[in-house]
């Protein structure tokens, strides 16, 4: 009845030729008895389908859409093939996942595609998971069997199998990966790169391409990797199993021989291949069978580099290498060996020239003739002789192509065994796991020697596993205590015996072997006769060569023929010898008697199974008692039997979707065979044999609970509620058990309950639409009525208001009616009004006119009478003006003839005619100079033109003799004619020439007059020239500004965000740089645990005498910046550095060229100062003094600056001058046509330049002599102390504008000769200062202009460049696209800031430096002036006694600790060591910080730089082995990050420096520091800080991390939200401790309870804020990875439930960072990426305004992830939709061209670099106060 009832309109599965299987849906009940079913398939055609027994049972069931796609195939309801084969398709096509798990077998398809899966973060986050947690993957497997080996501390094994081209050996080298990752060795012999390392050499030597894939491997290996006891691998071992050989001589269509033999051939172009003498591949017969030499994207050439790397790395000498290639090369001149037969055809020979025979015996280091001869023959041996027979043409060739496969076998041992030594070690190994990577069942048309092998080593496999499967499912029924019965099982033991028994197929065919003429024929025979009556054999009809072995997988029909021969390998013994004779060590070694037997393995001492070689040793080389290759492959799989027997295995089946090798297309043909042929399918009919569906008691009430009443709701024990329900709804207890933690139903059972809760669920929908129904129709009929009364209110108010209108409209024609007549009356009598108005105003303004005339009469004959009086009055006092003037010119006329008649006395003196001879006699000898020089000049000319005149009279001369010749000659007077007019001609032309020499004299002169013109337009056109360069780069940076606004615009905030970026980068790169620092540290420490601990040794300065640098304790080269003015320090530094590293050092660089700049600056700050003090003595000089030695050095001083001043101002004046007029003669040269002439003219002007000179220089001695006068003067007159006053004023005159005198005693008693003398002397001194004014302004002018003008050549200049680059990037920027453009300008703007940054930080360094020096010096004068005062105090005061100063210093405290330096090792002991966090709870927050910085102010202000070091290094060595110890504590590691802080808070605080001291107070300011820098103990501080910083994240990180992912995803914050699907058999994998039941669940306020915890213990340590904000941004980043990474690989929670679920949790968190006020320290930034996360499992994922939605939504998810959660997104009841693939496809297309990292997961292990922000304490020292419990007694108080 159950069964009919789930075939009621249900979907089915039927047979298909094409697709296997095909789905179709009943559409009529099926009720029993019915032979046929009434199908539709989905192209919605129908189907009658004939069941019964003799046409087809019923068909498969379809499980609910809700179930299709599940990751563990043993989740689904219905367990048989078609559903397997669907749900691998859906999985592999729809969602791209390519792993499924189907029980304990891990199902792996390969996608021929690289995907991004694999990558260290994937490692991660697959670590320390449980199985069934995470998506299917290889790194899930792996992790499982590394947690059992730690956990059981049983050997693992990984069991890779599948068919060529399936992904078997890529599976294995991402397990070995995993475990190289995971289980890294604890040293640095770097094991696991070394076991990663023989990946390449195996595939080299051991793949091949084939038909069905390009890698291929051919041959089967077994890697065992050994771990310590700390489960570190120490080791690995490799067995290799049955190499295909045969692909040495031979290879099929498309296929190529092993890879090594392509990468020789593609570098024998190198000069180390040069030796082997190969060429192209193409040219060797073993390596060009296959008529395909290459394989697509693939390098041959580089492969070979990594192989050769490979080898390196595994410790395989140079010379070994190129002993390996030699033997490889010699395989491949091998097969080109020519044979040619004889006529008789049965002998052949070589010919002697054949070159590859040449090449392969030297390559070999063997004889030729030897060889030769034994290729062709052979060695027969009797009882009686010994004769030697030839070979045939055949017999040949397969002896060649034997030998070059048995070459190749020993050295592909010979590898193997030396990879296995060089993995090998000395530790003893605790366990291993076993990768095994060997060949799936395999079957071809062609069925040979090698197929057989392969396919009964499957046999045996396959055993081994169904055994495996069986056992676990009974250990699973006992552990849960249900009744059970013996499953039945295929068990392939007959099949086996069939192969390897006595009398099987491989003894049959080693006694054929044995029989001297055996044959294919004759064995086959034999099969016949023994296992005809055999079920696991058959005999073909058509064929008597072959034979039929019945495997577990499929049929396979085996050709006999070549089995015997490769069963024996034979190879000729003769060929052996010679090769054992070779000269090369390597070669004779592959040979060798004791080489087959090998070392021990490597893990036979220490496994706990006896693991011996894969291929045993034969005890001889008679060929009776050699092993033959099936008996020897027999043996080493009885070996791998045990080995896995002994180890726990875990399973990877590898299928191959399909033969084409395209990405992402499923064959499910293929699929189906493959999958029958690896036991997945077996796997599968087990399970579904007993119990295949489990579910925990709260999963099943959970999802179940709707078909439960209320009745069973009240009952509190679950368990009791779920069995009362099962016996209710299902009523063969026989489908159905009930276990101690779960309940196992039958196949199909769960797809009943979910049909009844489909059932229920479908009711409670009727019910609800009919509720809603009549909802909706009772709001629907509402609003109707309510429509109905509105139309009615408003149909009534319109009659209303028309009635309102009309009434309206009659009162207000009454209104206007009367308006109207109001108006008429009132204008009428405003009429009347205005005219009345009118005569009155003109009648009025008639009377008033009448009056005006009147007045104005009056007016007018009072003006006539005020002029008349006035000029009367006028003319009366001129009258007495001009007799006033005419008295004065009378008197005046007599004063002045007075004054005429003195003068004329004075100028009849000697002594005045003395004074002015003086000055004339100068200006005599000047004009005597000149007059000389012209005079000289004028006998120049003379000379000059005496020569011109005898050239002249020679030439006229001359001529004159031509004339008489001529004459003589030639009788004819036209010729004397013409030489007359020659003659006249000549002369014309000297005139003319004389002529226009003046005329060049004069322009030259016009032209030097009008120099300055030019100089003053060239100056004009300058400035002209220098606006419109003005204007131009205005109007070019407007036209940039133009073409780059919109850009510019839109990349503002991206400028700013990348900087950003960038300094944040650069700070993590900086801390990265720390971290590994610590870490190397940490190493160095744990290697050196017995040694004493490293010594810190860094220095200080002190008063800027020396400069240290840092110890162990820093990694880099300590420059201090605030010295870079220091020279010595600087050159120090490069002394040290070295000149290559200083050049490199850009802070170095800075520094020397600024110091040049400096010297440059004080060079002529000097130099001012020299002129300063020059001039003041001048000024000094012209002061009256007492001395007469003291005037003369100060005359000698001001004449010296005088005649300097004077000298250097002409000097720059002149060749300002000079080197402007030959500038502007130069250019007027430049534009001139006649070269000549203005050459002559330029020489001139030059003469006329170098005569000026000349006077100039004789003027300027004149002036020289007269300043001399006039200063010699001056000292006389000042000799004379006597001052002259003015009678009329009484002003003194001054002592520089007196005249001299003879006699002036006796002239200042007459008052007119004073007077007159003093206006003489005052014009004359006016005179000279008025001359000096002129002089001087004029002076100032010219270097004003001077200056001007430079600048403005300086300022052109730039202008130029800068229009040049300005030109230049606007024609870079045409050219570059809008990003480039973009990316071109942020450069330029990180440059131009760079620059700036340079010069400030410059600047600021120079200031810092010159302000620590005026402090210190500061420093010293008060400490001066201090001990001054005290000295002082004490000799005034000596009474004071002793006790009077102690007690000063009790009561003024100073903040300082003092403590001998034998008790710093307490110190630190009491401090640091023994510091406990709680013992200073109750006390000021870091409180040893403030202690220990106290004794560090005393030792500072004691001026001791031995205890200043050494309490700073015993400190910061003390924490760091406090943090090494308690390296899993985070309160003490936060207790120490305070600490660490604060006291580097405190040395920048009481540094000195004022950029730290803007928040003290001055109680503080007078605690800074006095005699050390301690900048370099800042950063190492700083360093530290980093340090502590990264290992409190770490500790509260590995706090946090297992909280995480079962707090956000898995707990139920909201209660009854979530769904449970039914899982599978990995939902509680073995990797679980059932035991302890299972791992502990935290809720969401566990996690946030630890957040709070942490925050809490940070904050009373006094912890600073902005630091705790960045720990709590770090926290949320790794929550927020952790969480996403676990959402992006795990199917069962992305669903809509967790999504509301997440989004809950992550209000949550906000919640707690509003309540902590953290919301503004950047930690919701962080979780954005799970946000959108949720919110994307939440949003509807249908139409494309969907897809637009969710591309503007997750702008913080990369598209990889997107797509991810959209495949992985689950329903969990029947009533939500998939997401289709096209809505996946189109969100793809939307995001395409989105810039993002393509990488999948979130990176953990990122840090955000930290930043300790400047956070000075407002506490004072003076007021701390030590708790006696410190027990710090021997510190004194200063």
């Amino acid at each position: 009845l159950f069964c009919i009832q789930l075939y009621s309109y249900t979907r089915v599965w039927i047979p298909d030729p094409e697709e296997v299987w095909k789905p179709a849906e009943i559409i009529k009940d099926y009720k029993e008895g019915d032979t046929v079913l009434h199908l539709k398939l989905e192209d919605e055609s129908t189907l009658e389908y004939s069941i019964g027994p003799k046409d087809h049972a019923l068909p498969f069931l379809r499980n609910p859409d809700i179930l299709v796609g599940e990751n563990d195939l043993t989740a689904l309801s219905y367990l048989h093939e078609p559903a397997v084969l669907h749900n691998l398709k859906v999985r592999f096509l729809e969602s791209n996942h390519i792993y499924t798990y189907c029980g304990i077998v891990l199902v792996a398809i390969n996608p021929y595609e690289q995907l991004q899966i694999y990558g260290e973060e994937v490692i991660n986050a697959y670590s320390g998971q449980n199985m069934g947690d995470m998506d299917p993957h290889i790194f899930a497997v792996a992790e499982e069997a590394y947690k059992q080996m730690a956990r059981d501390e049983k050997n693992q094994s990984i069991i890779v199998s599948g068919e060529s081209g399936a992904g078997k050996t890529v599976s294995a080298k991402y397990a070995m990966r995993f475990f190289a990752t995971v289980g890294g060795s604890a040293n640095d012999t770097s094991v696991e790169e070394k076991v990663l390392a023989s990946s390449p050499i195996m595939e080299a030597i051991g793949n091949a391409k084939t038909t069905r894939n390009d890698n291929s491997s051919r041959f089967g290996k077994y890697i065992q990797i050994g771990f310590d006891r700390r489960y570190h691998i120490i080791g690995a071992n490799m067995r290799t199993y049955l190499l295909e050989k045969s692909r040495v001589v031979f290879q099929a269509d498309e296929e190529r021989n092993y890879h090594i033999f392509y990468q020789l051939c593609a570098s024998s172009s190198l000069p180390e291949f040069k030796d082997l003498t190969l060429t192209s591949a193409e040219d060797f017969t073993y390596t060009s069978l296959g008529e395909n030499i290459f394989i697509e994207g693939v390098n041959d050439a580089e492969d070979l580099v990594k192989t050769k790397e490979a080898l390196t790395m595994l410790g395989v000498k140079e010379i070994h290498q190129v002993s390996i290639f030699k033997v490889i090369a010699s395989i491949l001149h091998l097969g080109n060996v020519g044979i040619v037969s004889e006529r008789d055809g049965e002998s052949c020979h070589i010919n002697r020239d054949d070159t590859h025979l040449h090449h392969f015996c030297r390559l070999l280091g063997i004889e030729q003739e030897q060889m030769e001869h034994w290729l062709c023959r052979r060695k027969l041996v009797t009882t009686a002789e010994t004769y030697v027979k030839n070979v045939s043409y055949a017999q040949a060739v397969n002896a060649r192509d034997a030998l070059a496969k048995h070459i190749y076998a020993h050295l592909f041992d010979w590898i193997v065994e030396h990879i296995n030594k060089a993995l090998h070690t000395s530790t003893k190994q605790h366990s291993f796991i076993g990768v095994l990577d060997i060949y799936g069942f395999e079957t071809f048309e062609i069925n040979s020697f090698e197929q057989f092998c392969i396919n009964y080593a499957n046999e045996k496999l396959q055993q081994q596993f169904n055994s495996h499967v069986f056992k676990l499912e009974q250990e699973e029924y006992m552990k849960e205590q249900i009744p059970w019965t013996l499953i039945d099982f295929y068990d392939n033991q007959p099949c086996i015996d069939l192969i390897e028994a006595k009398l099987g197929i491989l003894d049959l065919l080693d006694e054929e072997c044995k029989v001297p003429k055996g044959t294919d024929q004759n064995w086959a025979q034999k099969l016949y006769s023994k296992h005809s009556k055999s079920g696991h054999f058959e005999k073909p009809r058509m064929s008597n060569r072959s034979f039929i072995v019945v495997h577990f997988a499929d049929k396979v029909e085996y050709q006999c023929d070549g089995f015997l021969e490769k069963n024996r390998d034979t190879v000729y013994e003769e060929q052996i010898n010679i090769l054992k004779a070779s000269q090369f060590q390597l070669v004779a070694d592959l040979f060798n008697d004791g080489k087959d037997a090998g070392p021990p393995s490597a893990t036979s001492k220490t496994s706990k199974i006896n693991v011996r070689a894969a291929k045993p040793a034969p005890k001889g080389h008679n060929r009776e008692h050699r092993k033959t290759v099936g008996t020897q492959f027999r043996n080493s799989l009885h070996l791998l039997m045990e080995t896995l027997n002994a180890t726990t295995p875990h399973y990877v089946r590898c299928i191959k979707p399909n033969d084409f090798k395209e990405s992402f297309v499923f064959d499910s043909r293929r699929a189906v065979q493959q999958l029958r042929a690896c036991g997945v399918l077996e796997t599968i009919r087990i399970s579904a044999a007993g119990y295949p569906s489990r579910w925990t008691y709260p999963d099943f009430f959970s999802r179940y609970r709707v078909l439960m009443t209320k009745k069973d709701m009240t009952i509190g024990d679950k368990k009791q509620v779920c069995k009362n329900l099962l016996e209710t709804l299902i009523k063969d207890p026989d489908k159905f058990q009930f276990g101690k933690t779960k309940i196992f139903f039958r196949a199909g059972q769960v797809a009943y309950l979910e049909k009844l809760r489909a059932d229920k669920f479908r009711f409670a929908c009727i019910n609800i639409q009919k509720t809603v129904r009549g909802w909706l129709q009772r709001i629907r009929y509402r609003k109707i009525r309510k429509s109905a009364i509105t139309l009615q209110r408003y149909g009534r108010g319109y009659l209303a208001r028309r009635y309102a209108e009309m009434l309206r409209l009659t009162r207000a024609a009454l209104i206007c009616q009367k308006q109207y007549r109001m108006v008429r009356v009132r204008r009428e009598y405003l009429r009347t009004r205005r005219a009345v108005i009118t005569i009155q105003a003109f009648t009025r303004g008639m009377f008033i006119r009448r009056l005006y005339q009147e007045f104005l009469l009056h007016h007018k004959a009072m003006i006539i009478q005020k002029t008349i009086r006035g000029w009367l009055v006028r003319k009366k006092y001129l009258r007495a003006r001009y007799a006033a003037i005419v008295i004065q010119c009378f008197y005046r006329r007599v004063r002045a003839k007075r004054q005429l008649k003195q003068l004329k006395i004075e100028a009849r003196s000697a002594e005045h005619l003395k004074n002015l001879s003086v000055g004339m006699e100068n200006k005599i000898v000047q004009l005597q100079k000149k007059m000389d020089n012209q005079s000289k000049e004028y006998k120049t000319q003379n000379e000059q033109l005496v020569v011109t005149n005898t050239a002249l009279g020679s030439e006229v001369t001359k001529l004159q003799k031509e004339v008489e010749t001529l004459r003589s000659r030639q009788t004819a007077g036209t010729q004397v004619t013409s030489l007359q007019e020659e003659l006249e001609k000549l002369r014309a032309e000297l005139q003319e020439a004389n002529a226009q020499k003046k005329q060049i004299e004069e322009e030259f002169s016009n032209e030097k007059q009008g120099l300055e013109q030019v100089r003053k337009d060239r100056v004009e056109e300058l400035e002209k020239e220098n606006s419109l360069l003005k204007k131009e780069k205005e109007e070019m940076n407007r036209r940039i500004q133009t073409s780059n606004q919109g850009e510019f615009h839109a990349s503002e905030s991206h400028k700013e965000i990348r900087l950003q970026v960038e300094l944040d980068e650069e700070r993590q790169r900086y801390q990265n740089l720390v971290k590994e620092y610590s870490r190397l540290e940490q190493r160095y420490e744990n290697l050196q645990e017995d040694m004493s601990s490293t010594k810190f040794h860094p220095g200080h300065r002190r008063n800027h005498s020396n400069q240290s640098s840092l110890g162990s304790d820093s990694n880099y080269p300590s420059i201090n910046m605030s010295e870079a003015g220091d020279t010595d320090d600087t050159i120090q530094q490069v002394e040290e550095m070295g000149i290559e590293k200083a050049a490199m050092d850009l802070s170095v660089f800075m520094k020397l060229q600024k110091r040049v700049r400096e010297l440059e600056q004080e060079r002529k700050r000097l130099q001012t100062n020299l002129e300063k003090v020059e001039e003041l003595s001048k000024h000094k000089g012209n002061e009256p003094k007492s001395s007469t030695s003291e005037d003369d050095i100060n005359a000698d001083l001001a004449y010296n600056s005088l005649k300097r001043q004077e000298l250097e101002t002409e000097n720059k004046k002149l060749k300002n001058d000079l080197n402007e007029l030959r500038k502007a003669v130069a250019d007027k040269a430049s534009d001139n046509n006649s070269s000549n002439e203005l050459q002559e003219g330029y020489n001139l002007l030059l003469n006329q330049l170098k005569a000026a000179n000349e006077e100039l220089d004789v003027r300027k001695e004149e002036v020289l002599m007269l300043k001399t006068q006039i200063v010699n003067s001056t000292r006389q007159s000042e000799n004379i102390n006597h001052i002259v006053k003015w009678t009329d004023n009484k002003k003194p005159v001054d002592s520089e504008d007196t005249v001299d005198a003879p006699d002036l005693k006796n002239k200042a008693q007459d008052w007119g000769y004073l007077n007159e003398d003093g206006e003489l002397g005052l014009a004359y001194q006016g005179l000279k200062q008025v001359a000096r004014l002129l002089e001087a302004q004029l002076q100032t002018q010219s270097r004003q202009h001077k200056d001007e003008l430079e600048a403005l050549h300086t300022q052109i200049e730039l202008l130029k460049d800068n229009l040049e680059k300005k030109q230049e990037m606007l024609d870079h920027f045409s050219t570059l696209s809008p990003e480039a453009l973009v990316e071109f300008s942020v450069q330029q703007e990180i440059t131009r800031l760079t620059n700036e940054n340079l010069d400030l930080k410059e600047l600021v360094e120079k200031l810092e430096k010159n302000e620590k020096k005026l402090k210190k010096q500061l420093r010293i004068y008060m400490k001066k002036v201090q001990e001054l005062e005290v000295s002082q105090a004490t000799k005034s005061r000596p009474e004071l006694t002793r006790q009077v100063t102690v007690q000063r210093k009790e009561k003024d405290f100073e903040g300082m600790l003092e403590y001998y330096k034998d008790d710093e090792a307490l110190l630190v002991k009491t401090l640091i060591t023994d510091m406990k966090p709680n013992a200073v709870s109750a006390t000021v927050p870091c409180l040893p910080a403030y202690i220990l910085f106290m004794c560090i102010r005393h030792a500072d202000y004691i001026n001791d730089d031995q205890k200043v070091h050494s309490l700073l290094t015993a400190n910061i060595n003390a924490i760091k082995k406090v943090l090494k110890r308690n390296n899993d504590d985070f309160e003490m590691t936060s207790f120490w990050l305070a600490n660490t802080s604060r006291l580097l808070h405190c040395l920048k605080q009481y540094s000195g420096d004022e950029a730290f001291m803007t928040q003290n107070t001055a109680k503080q300011n007078e605690h800074c520091l006095k005699n050390f820098d301690l900048a370099e103990y800042r950063q190492v501080l700083s360093d530290l800080s980093i340090q502590i910083y990264q290992q409190l994240v770490r500790v509260a990180e590995g706090i946090m991390q297992p909280m995480i992912v079962s707090a956000m995803l898995e707990s139920e914050s909201i209660p009854s939200l979530a769904g449970v699907k039914p899982m599978g058999y990995r939902n509680r994998s073995s990797s679980l401790d059932c035991e302890s039941g299972g791992p502990v669940g935290y809720t969401l306020q566990a996690l946030i309870k630890q957040l709070g915890q942490f925050y809490t213990i940070m904050a009373d340590h006094g912890l600073d804020p902005e630091i705790s904000q960045q720990v709590v941004r770090q926290l949320f980043y790794s929550i927020n990875a952790v969480t996403l990474n676990n959402l992006l690989l795990r199917k069962d929670v992305c669903s809509w439930s967790t999504g509301m679920q997440l989004r809950y949790n992550i209000s949550q968190l906000e919640e707690w960072l509003r309540g902590k006020n953290l919301h503004q320290s950047g930690a919701v930034a962080t979780i954005e990426p799970v946000i959108q996360a949720a919110q994307l499992l939440q949003v509807k994922k249908k139409t494309s305004q969907d897809a637009e939605a969710i591309c503007s939504l997750c702008t913080a998810l990369s598209l990889q992830q997107i797509v991810k959660i959209l495949n992985l997104y689950t329903p969990l009841n029947e009533f939500e939709e998939r997401v289709t693939v096209s809505f996946i496809r189109e969100i793809q297309n939307r995001l395409q061209d989105r810039i993002e990292n393509n990488q999948l997961l979130v990176d953990t292990k990122y840090t955000f670099p930290v930043l300790f922000p400047y956070t000075p304490s407002a506490l004072s020292l003076e007021t701390v106060h030590i708790p006696a419990s410190l027990s710090l007694d021997f510190l004194t108080r200063v």
